[in-house]
């Protein structure tokens, strides 16, 4: 077999933010022997970013206001794109792109391999089983996003955990020698589970042994408004700092301040998915800041209590609070679980992770044509 031809189909793919954005376009990024064309949404600024890539991208014009209508006409476009394409394998990095996939298998008999990250499959169940059964592989990110596409139906011999990388920075900066005491979380502000209330109702404990401790919290969404007046409750409002979404330059620059970093992130009720491993925490680790997480789903593969980080229960605001405030006020600790997460962080860089992904793709698509 010759250059590995891979179609990758995604409705999430830069310039839009987010962890799975993020995954597809290391992968394909930093896997230069493969030969790739993305199927993915268009979006704004999408022209100008796919420019400056140099990756073959394809972008589907979507339904306005109409996620599900977009999602079917992506579906729609990948297999016209598979006979034009001529993929050896086909990667749906989210189940909503698995029928798109299935139809190309079943049409031009091309292999089709499926990420599994775990918000999704509780979110559409009878779709994740349709990917699980159908896939001739699956990655998945986290032995916690493993049990729940097993339970979903897939065939353990065909599930391969390779979990998500992180961007290394050049250099860590010394900035946070002298910031003050300085939290930091970065997530969108759109799923409740990421934690952010809960660590709200930490703050006012925290600050009883801190009192200049900073909060700033990276990311925007429907929740700000709420945990604004959360803060303004707790009397916490002059120790929050809502920063908005940032650019990389300005969010790594936090990230070289910060002290701790936190996103507690628990189950959601009925205990299905979650944090399906937590890109975020590999981020603050590359960049020696300590982590504090919850204790359940995937960033019990992100962090190592005790190494990188703590894992607390989420649910509980005292034990956050002890974790935190522990970390900001022993700061040698805390510089010791910084170091060690960046030691760790360097053996998850995209090149190695990408380099798993295509080994998998390739032995799928050499499988296939015995």
């Amino acid at each position: 077999m010759g250059e590995l031809r891979v179609l990758v189909l995604t409705p999430d793919f830069p310039p839009q933010l987010g962890g799975i954005q993020v995954l597809v376009h290391r992968v394909v990024s930093h896997a230069p022997s493969m030969q790739t064309r993305v199927v993915t949404l268009d979006a704004r600024g999408a022209r100008d970013f796919d420019a400056s890539q140099g990756l073959e991208v394809c972008r589907v014009p979507p339904r306005r206001g109409n996620r599900q209508a977009s999602i079917l006409t992506l579906n729609a476009r990948a297999l016209g794109e598979a006979r034009r394409f001529k993929p050896d394998v086909v990667l749906s990095a989210h189940i909503i792109t698995s029928p798109g996939a299935v139809a190309i298998r079943h049409a031009l008999g091309v292999p089709m391999v499926q990420y599994f990250h775990a918000k999704e499959v509780g979110a559409k169940p009878a779709l994740a089983r349709f990917a699980a059964t159908q896939a001739d592989a699956s990655i998945v990110v986290s032995r916690y996003t493993r049990r729940l596409a097993a339970g979903s139906g897939a065939r353990p011999d065909r599930l391969h955990r390779i979990s998500p990388g992180v961007d290394l920075p050049e250099s860590r900066g010394d900035g946070r020698s002298d910031a003050p005491p300085t939290i930091v979380t970065i997530a969108r502000l759109e799923d409740r589970y990421k934690g952010h209330d809960v660590v709200m109702r930490a703050l006012p404990l925290i600050r009883a042994g801190i009192p200049d401790v900073r909060w700033v919290i990276i990311g925007d969404g429907p929740l700000r408004q709420g945990l604004e007046r959360l803060a303004r409750a707790q009397g916490v409002a002059d120790s929050v700092d809502f920063a908005g979404p940032l650019p990389d330059a300005e969010r790594d620059a936090w990230l070289d301040r910060a002290h701790v970093f936190t996103m507690p992130s628990r189950l959601p009720a009925g205990g299905f998915a979650g944090e399906g491993f937590g890109i975020v925490y590999l981020e603050a680790n590359a960049h020696g800041v300590p982590v504090v997480a919850g204790n359940v789903g995937g960033a019990l593969d992100a962090v190592e209590h005790g190494r990188t980080g703590l894992l607390v229960d989420p649910t509980d605001h005292l034990a956050i609070a002890d974790a935190i405030g522990g970390l900001l006020t022993d700061r040698a600790r805390g510089a010791e679980l910084g170091r060690a997460g960046a030691e760790r962080a360097r053996s998850f860089a995209w090149p190695r992770v990408a380099e798993r992904v295509e080994a998998l793709l390739t032995r799928v698509a050499a499988d296939h044509a015995v």
